[in-house]
């Protein structure tokens, strides 16, 4: 084993609601490949990607399945899914302005439009179907 390991990241964790809505979010607008897609009891977690980087992937995750958790924080999770302020991702696109008009087009919820942050990024920002915050960074 070498002193300094690659780290790379593999996956992320995003609750959804409706699985269906979430596919044509994350699958039919944004063009994520499926990696997976696997019911269990009721649940559904489906694993997707973007083309080209099969390293990465996103697990979109039933809310609170933890069987820890009790009745109060599963109430607060749900309360914080609505409001978009349990979960944020933030994705890069070659043309921030094309994608962003074409998520517009639909029903996808707008927070920001794009816009040339202070801190130097050019960014967009949606709510996935969950209420999710979704970011979208001018790739430089």
């Amino acid at each position: 084993m070498t002193n300094n390991p690659t780290i790379k990241i593999h996956a992320s964790f995003l609750p959804h609601t409706d699985p269906e809505a979430s596919l044509r979010f994350y699958r039919d607008l944004l063009g994520f490949e499926i990696r997976l897609d696997v019911g269990y009891e009721g649940m559904r977690w489906i694993t997707v990607g973007p083309p080209g980087q099969p390293d990465t992937s996103i697990v979109l995750t039933p809310p609170a399945v933890d069987p820890g958790l009790t009745e109060d924080e599963r109430r607060t999770i749900g309360e914080m899914m609505a409001k978009g302020t349990y979960a944020t991702l933030v994705l890069q696109s070659d043309d921030l302005d094309g994608l962003f008009e074409r998520l517009q087009a639909t029903d996808a919820e707008v927070i920001q439009e794009p816009m040339d942050q202070p801190y130097g990024v050019r960014d967009c920002a949606f709510r996935d179907p969950a209420g999710n915050h979704i970011r979208i960074n001018q790739a430089p």
